[in-house]
């Protein structure tokens, strides 16, 4: 399966391997969400398929959330550029 990220986005092409995860990532992405919060990107990411790994989001609004795509690769989702004022 190939996945290539929509314009603007920087070009990233993702290919689907037939072997499972062996070792820690040797990549990591952040994503900070410019046109909706935080919270309603994890949401829409684990509609996509993704899980909820590790939750550091705060009660003050702070923090960021660790997901796990459907191979098990770990990426964040930060507060965006308007939720950090």
């Amino acid at each position: 399966m190939l996945v290539e990220a929509p314009a603007p986005l920087p070009g990233l092409l993702f290919i689907r391997m037939p072997e499972p995860k062996a070792s820690k990532n040797r990549i990591h992405f952040d994503r900070m969400p410019t046109d909706r919060t935080r919270d309603e990107e994890v949401e829409r990411v684990i509609g996509l398929g993704a899980t909820l790994h590790e939750d550091h989001r705060t009660p003050d609004g702070r923090g960021w959330a660790t997901l796990l795509d459907p191979e098990g690769n770990e990426f964040c989702v930060e507060r965006g550029p308007a939720e950090r004022g």
